[in-house]
């Protein structure tokens, strides 16, 4: 251990290069380089060897870094994230190709997509409007760009999107008729299917999915406008999507990190995606602060550290304590047989990473024990 008066951390950093991980300033944000790096990998090679493009879905991680990890070892082609403030961000940092996974209405922020051409990236949108791709258009004419647009399907969310072929066909040919844009595709992410449970049941739902988007396609070509692109797909489906034929790519975000949501989904063997598929790279790293209370021990990492909408977090590589209770600041752990003590710290895995990222400031990247990078989340709070 360093002595502590070379300890150079504080209250805007959680560690620094060259520190032993054990040092790390908690509650922080860790990512295990060599898991991280083998699931970028893994993805890539599935990607390569069935001929379809990986897009990666920034708004996971929001880092700059990570994408550029992803695109460099996992051959991504860019990223896809939901707002233009996350997509300003990614051009800014060096990400030029930027598919807008959503709808951009507003006049300022379309004011604001339609300038990202100029900072030498490559813009796309999703849109399920005419309304919407009228202002589109006028946007890019005055700005001088051309900007693909995909059409989205609605898959089955009942959130955004299209629902019929002949709705889809006429939005496409709104765009084509349109100055300015391009039509190029078809978005059609089925975001509720990423998380059944079993491998049957995910595999009937797309089933449905694939009739659907099939019949859109087929509309689309016959109408002499085919989809240059069909994207979509996400961890816990994207193998069906590989499989299917229809897709060209593939828009997977969290196999990167793995959280405990995505972890309890069955592979087609009845094994957890965490078990096999996938590895845990992602830790929000927590100290002990007190095991007063018999049974129970208190760490630091709360609803400010981690958060809890798909449930708690688990300890990882433990189960003799289990995390059952946030507060603000504290978590608290059940502790049966009184085995931990203040001061040591666990690698708590969240169990949403998306919205657990977004909590923090920086990715403290550790291997072999010792903190390597320390990399910001860039888009943080980048959600206008």
């Amino acid at each position: 251990m360093k002595d502590l008066q070379d300890l150079q951390v504080g209250y805007d950093i959680p560690a620094e290069p060259g520190m032993a991980a054990a040092d790390i300033q908690t509650p922080a944000l860790v990512l295990d380089l060599d898991a991280l790096e083998r699931n970028i990998r893994k993805l890539g090679d599935h990607a390569r060897a069935h001929g379809i493009r990986h897009r990666a879905h920034g708004k996971m991680h929001r880092s700059v870094d990570v994408a550029k990890l992803q695109m460099e070892l996992g051959g991504a082609v860019g990223v896809c994230c939901q707002k233009v403030a996350e997509a300003e961000t990614f051009v800014r940092g060096g990400v030029t190709d930027v598919l807008i996974t959503n709808q951009v209405v507003d006049p300022v922020k379309i004011d604001r997509m339609m300038r990202l051409p100029s900072l030498g990236g490559t813009v796309s949108v999703c849109v399920d409007d005419a309304g919407n791709v009228a202002d589109l258009s006028a946007a890019a004419v005055r700005h001088g760009v051309t900007v693909d647009c995909l059409v989205e399907l609605d898959c089955g969310m009942r959130r955004c999107g299209v629902s019929t072929a002949d709705e889809a066909l006429a939005l496409a040919r709104a765009i084509d008729d349109a100055p300015g844009l391009r039509f190029a595709g078809i978005q059609a992410y089925h975001g509720t299917l990423q998380h059944v449970p079993t491998h049957a049941e995910r595999a009937e739902i797309f089933a449905a999915l694939h009739r659907l988007l099939s019949g859109v396609l087929d509309t689309l070509k016959a109408a002499g406008l085919p989809a240059e692109t069909v994207t979509g797909a996400g961890t816990g489906s994207f193998e069906f999507e590989t499989a299917s034929g229809l897709y060209t790519e593939l828009q997977c975000g969290s196999y990167a990190f793995m959280d405990g949501d995505y972890g309890r989904v069955l592979d087609k063997d009845g094994r957890r995606l965490d078990d096999g598929t996938w590895e845990n790279a992602l830790f929000v790293l927590s100290q002990i602060l007190s095991t007063a209370q018999p049974g129970r021990a208190v760490c630091d990492a709360g609803l400010k550290s981690t958060t809890f909408e798909c449930g708690v977090p688990h300890v990882f590589g433990r189960t003799d304590v289990t995390y059952i209770q946030p507060s603000d600041e504290h978590g608290t752990l059940e502790d049966p047989a009184n085995v931990l003590k203040s001061g040591e710290k666990l690698k708590l895995v969240p169990s949403h990473c998306d919205p657990t990222c977004n909590l923090h400031d920086w990715y403290v990247g550790v291997r072999n024990g010792v903190v390597e990078v320390l990399w910001p989340v860039s888009a943080r709070g980048r959600s206008y």
